[in-house]
């Protein structure tokens, strides 16, 4: 800048300040304005050299731009100088301002610091106010809005060297390049902040085109699922509510996709398996239950239940991941059968028939009455209240479950016949049996022994148990009844088996012995069974022997 007719200053002068200024604002890139600002040092302050010295993350300075000399920008460009380094210069020398101007006098002691420098060759001055090839001029530059290096963020530092006219610049070129530096501030700041806005956009950009990409991967994934997907509400009125279904679900179910979403899944669960869905958890729960297809019919699910959201704080649904397990249970209940099932006849097994007589007693014997004692271990007394509930002690547990539990009689022995019902368990052994393994083969005992049993079994009511217990014995549960009636059902049944059987195209006959006892609380089940056996044989021996079989 031409500064010999200070203080007045050419309008051609302001003109250009005025334009390098307008020139950084105009910048695409933070490279351009910083470049801008560099040249702009050059072509509108009349200085021969300008570097910008930016601020990086950690503190340091780099030279980011250089202007008016491409052998020096190709040495120094990339450079880095310490913070430290820079931070001894700007503290030392004269205070132009906020301009630091270090002298060629002092500037000798920084001749050996990691600052990239460069310098105009020349000769020495012969004046006072002429500039020397040694002297140093910084424009430290702030975050906009506060100026002076007592406050704000050093975002950089203006290097220049060398006035065209070889003198120190003078007030207006000093005050100049103290402007110049607080508008290129404004306009790296800018620059940044318009760079990081680019950064973010373009990341949002990636970011939602990659949330596209996945939710149309899931929705592909959902959609075309071989097993049944379906997308729940979580919370608010509308908790469990249906709101998307997948094919297969659909045609799993046999509903189509409009009729789903008036349901939730308590809507659609076999009432049996209502509990076993409501003991589900949300997030990660598993349960395999039935579900109710259009037609009536009931078809075996296991159920993944996931939580997912709409966004990060978004709603919350419920993802159920519904697979048809239809073939599986029925293998499984096939094979459960056959375990508690005697193969030849279809009846319980002497296994399912002690387990079933073992789900009606307890060990507490039926006429113990009300428990009155005391937890030896904790010394609580059993209290319970007038409903026969127990109180929260330690070891009321253990009460509690007699308090719960229907307790199994037997109508008292010789009794007159009062109306007292109880739990009969009738052992029958056929008479006769052997002879026509014997005389017609295991053949014809197979047929005689499914013809029993089907005579058996009809021959008892509903919730009745007919079970054979092994070779030519069965036994019969029958809950409910009185001395009279448990004689009277033990001699239709005789009647029903000693009608003819077809066996391997003959007709034969077998008869048979029954046993009537009963099973009271504090028997065991082989016990129940003993009783009854023993009174099975009482029976037999008390007949004559060709009473016992009717051919």
């Amino acid at each position: 800048m031409e500064t010999e007719s200070e203080p007045y200053v050419r309008l051609a002068t302001l003109r250009q300040v005025h334009q390098v200024m307008a020139d950084m604002n105009t910048a695409r890139s933070l490279a351009d304005t910083l470049q801008t600002v560099a040249d702009g040092v050059v072509a509108g302050l009349g200085y021969e050299l300008a570097c910008v010295n930016l601020v990086r993350p950690d503190g340091d300075l780099v030279v980011a731009a250089f202007s008016g000399n491409p052998a020096a920008e190709a040495l120094i460009t990339g450079r880095v100088g310490s913070r430290d380094s820079w931070e001894r210069r700007l503290a030392m020398g004269e205070r132009w301002g906020d301009l630091v101007f270090i002298p060629h006098t002092e500037g000798w002691i920084l001749d050996d610091d990691d600052v990239p420098q460069w310098y105009t060759d020349g000769p020495a001055p012969r004046f006072e106010d002429e500039w020397h090839p040694s002297d140093r001029l910084f424009a430290p530059m702030y975050t906009p809005g506060v100026q002076g290096s007592a406050c704000g963020e050093l975002i950089g530092v203006l290097s220049v060297d060398r006035p065209r006219n070889g003198r120190l610049p003078g007030a207006w070129g000093r005050e100049a390049l103290q402007m110049y530096a607080f508008q290129a501030a404004i306009a790296i700041s800018n620059a940044r902040l318009r760079a990081n806005m680019q950064r973010a956009l373009v990341r949002l950009e990636r970011e939602q085109q990659a949330l596209r990409a996945s939710e149309e991967s899931f929705r592909q994934a959902f959609e075309y699922a071989p097993s049944g997907m379906a997308i729940a509400e979580m919370g608010g009125d509308q908790h469990g509510r249906i709101l998307r279904t997948n094919d297969a679900l659909c045609r799993l179910l046999g509903r189509p996709a409009s009729a789903m979403r008036r349901y939730s899944f308590s809507d659609l669960v076999h009432p049996e398996d209502i509990g076993t869905l409501l003991r589900t958890s949300a997030e990660g729960g598993r349960a395999e239950l039935r579900l109710g297809r259009r037609d009536g019919s009931y078809v075996w699910v296991s159920l993944r239940n996931s939580v997912v959201a709409d966004a990060a704080d978004g709603p919350r649904f419920l993802l159920t991941h519904v697979e048809d397990i239809e073939e599986r249970k029925r293998r499984e209940l096939q094979l459960a059968h056959r375990a508690s099932h005697d193969s030849l006849t279809g009846l319980p097994n002497s296994a399912e028939l002690r387990s079933r007589l073992s789900a009606r007693l307890c060990k507490r014997p039926a006429h113990a009455g009300a428990l009155e004692s005391t937890d030896a271990a904790y010394g609580h007394p059993a209290v319970h209240d007038a409903n026969g509930h127990g109180f929260d002690f330690p070891g009321a547990a253990a009460y509690d479950a007699y308090d719960h539990h229907e307790h199994t009689v037997a109508p008292v022995e010789g009794a007159r016949d009062d109306g007292a019902k109880g739990l009969a368990v009738l052992f029958c052994d056929l008479d006769g049996f052997k002879s026509i393994n014997d005389r017609f083969g295991h053949n014809a005992g197979d047929a005689v022994l499914i013809e029993v049993a089907r005579r058996l079994t009809r021959g008892v009511r509903d919730g009745d148990t007919v079970a054979r217990l092994g070779g030519d014995e069965f036994v019969i549960l029958a809950d409910g009844l009185g001395r009279a009636d448990a004689q009277d059902l033990a001699v239709r049944l005789r009647n029903e088996i000693i009608q003819p059987i077809r066996a391997e195209g003959r007709a034969v006959r077998v008869g048979a012995s029954f046993g009537i006892g009963w099973a009271h609380c504090g028997m065991t089940a082989d016990e129940v069974l003993k009783s009854a056996d023993e009174r099975m044989y009482v029976e037999k021996r008390s007949r004559p022997k060709q009473h016992r079989r009717a051919g």
